[in-house]
Protein backbone atom coordinates (compact mmCIF):
# COMPACT_ATOMS: atom_id res chain seq x y z
CA UNK A 1 0.00 0.00 0.00
CA UNK A 2 1.70 3.16 -1.20
CA UNK A 3 0.59 6.56 0.04
CA UNK A 4 1.77 10.01 -0.90
CA UNK A 5 1.31 11.68 2.47
CA UNK A 6 2.80 11.14 5.89
CA UNK A 7 1.85 8.04 7.83
CA UNK A 8 0.52 7.97 11.36
CA UNK A 9 3.97 7.23 12.79
CA UNK A 10 5.39 10.26 10.97
CA UNK A 11 2.68 12.50 12.41
CA UNK A 12 3.10 11.13 15.94
CA UNK A 13 6.85 11.69 15.70
CA UNK A 14 6.30 15.25 14.53
CA UNK A 15 3.93 15.88 17.44
CA UNK A 16 6.50 14.64 19.92
CA UNK A 17 9.21 16.75 18.28
CA UNK A 18 7.02 19.86 18.36
CA UNK A 19 6.30 19.34 22.05
CA UNK A 20 10.00 18.75 22.69
CA UNK A 21 11.03 21.95 20.91
CA UNK A 22 8.57 24.04 22.90
CA UNK A 23 9.35 22.41 26.26
CA UNK A 24 13.12 22.59 25.78
CA UNK A 25 12.96 26.20 24.62
CA UNK A 26 10.87 27.20 27.61
CA UNK A 27 12.98 25.09 29.99
CA UNK A 28 16.27 26.64 28.91
CA UNK A 29 14.74 30.11 29.17
CA UNK A 30 13.40 29.31 32.61
CA UNK A 31 16.82 28.08 33.77
CA UNK A 32 18.46 31.29 32.55
CA UNK A 33 15.73 33.32 34.27
CA UNK A 34 16.23 31.36 37.47
CA UNK A 35 19.97 32.03 37.39
CA UNK A 36 19.61 35.74 36.59
CA UNK A 37 16.38 36.32 38.56
CA UNK A 38 14.66 37.95 35.58
CA UNK A 39 11.54 35.78 35.26
CA UNK A 40 9.69 35.76 32.77
CA UNK A 41 11.93 37.52 30.25
CA UNK A 42 14.06 34.61 29.03
CA UNK A 43 11.29 32.08 29.58
CA UNK A 44 9.19 33.93 27.01
CA UNK A 45 12.15 34.31 24.66
CA UNK A 46 12.91 30.59 24.98
CA UNK A 47 9.25 29.75 24.38
CA UNK A 48 9.24 31.89 21.24
CA UNK A 49 12.45 30.29 19.98
CA UNK A 50 11.01 26.83 20.69
CA UNK A 51 7.91 27.66 18.65
CA UNK A 52 10.05 28.97 15.77
CA UNK A 53 12.20 25.83 15.87
CA UNK A 54 9.07 23.66 15.83
CA UNK A 55 7.73 25.57 12.79
CA UNK A 56 10.98 25.06 10.88
CA UNK A 57 10.96 21.37 11.82
CA UNK A 58 7.39 20.85 10.63
CA UNK A 59 8.08 22.74 7.40
CA UNK A 60 11.13 20.55 6.74
CA UNK A 61 9.19 17.36 7.41
CA UNK A 62 6.18 18.27 5.27
CA UNK A 63 8.43 19.51 2.48
CA UNK A 64 9.31 15.85 1.87
CA UNK A 65 5.68 15.17 0.93
CA UNK A 66 5.09 18.19 -1.31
Amino acid sequence: MSSQGPELSDLLGMGASIAGCVVVGFGVGWLVDHALELFPVFALVGLLLGIVAACFYVYGQFKKFM
